[in-house]
Parts: C-alpha cells; sequence; structure tokens
C-alpha cells in the first residue's frame, strides 16, 4: 500500500506537514486551525467564525481526496477554551447528517498562531471493487 499526500491548492499549510495523506481507504486530515488560504492569516471573529473556517478548511481537504463528511470516522478537537464547547458543536454538528464520527475534545494550553480551535480528522472509504462484497 502506497501512502498519497493530500495537498489542495485551496488549503492552508503553515508547516512541514502534509494537509492529509491517504493510505488505503483511510485519509488522515492534519489538525486544522482557522487559517484563510489565500492569505494565511486567521480568520476574524469569535469562536463561531473560527470553527466554520476549521470546518470549511477540512472540507476543501475532504473534496480534494475525493472523500466526504459521511466518510469520516474520529475527530479531535482542541479548544483553547473548553466554555467554547456548546458552540463550537452547534457549528460542527451542522456538517454531519446523523452518523456522527467517533470524537475527543480537549482544552489545550496553547495552539498555533494564537488559535481558539484545532481539529483533526480520520475518514475511510470503501475502496469501490471492495462495495459490492457482503
Amino acid at each position: 500500500m502506497k501512502k498519497r499526500v493530500i495537498t489542495p491548492p485551496d488549503a492552508p499549510v503553515i508547516g512541514p506537514y502534509s494537509p492529509a495523506v491517504a493510505a488505503g481507504p483511510f485519509l488522515f486530515i492534519s489538525g486544522q486551525i482557522p487559517l484563510r488560504a489565500a492569505t494565511g492569516e486567521l480568520v476574524e471573529g469569535d469562536i463561531r467564525a473560527e470553527t466554520t473556517q476549521v470546518m470549511e478548511n477540512i472540507a476543501t481537504i475532504l473534496a480534494a481526496a475525493d472523500y466526504s463528511w459521511a466518510d469520516v470516522v474520529k475527530t479531535t478537537i482542541y479548544l483553547a477554551d473548553l466554555t467554547d464547547f456548546a458552540t463550537v458543536n452547534e457549528v460542527y454538528g451542522g456538517y454531519f447528517a446523523g452518523d456522527y464520527p467517533a470524537r475527543v475534545t480537549v482544552q489545550a494550553a496553547a495552539l498555533p498562531r494564537g488559535a481558539r480551535i484545532e481539529i483533526d480528522a480520520v475518514a475511510f472509504k470503501v475502496p469501490p471493487h471492495m462495495r459490492t462484497m457482503a
């Protein structure tokens, strides 16, 4: 099995890492902070705006790898302040149509560039040649 690096031109990258790596049926998405790809700057606004930008960054990576939110099986949410949990949950939940992925949410002492949120994800897609197998 060979890995495939996913680097969409419209996904922000701020270090020596790949935005995502596909390995077999899995897609491992690196932690995304609320950066706008066009400027490389943090989105301005409250935790709702930051969460939305993070989710849009993940959506861009999923699409570039030919995956969707329905394929996401695990996420980790890192928050600078757990009092933002309810708002983050509301925005996050809007990206899924039921069958939510497994998830961990933790408070982090600090996040890159002073962000208030970072999310990473793992997606899984059954390869086309195996979809008809029982």
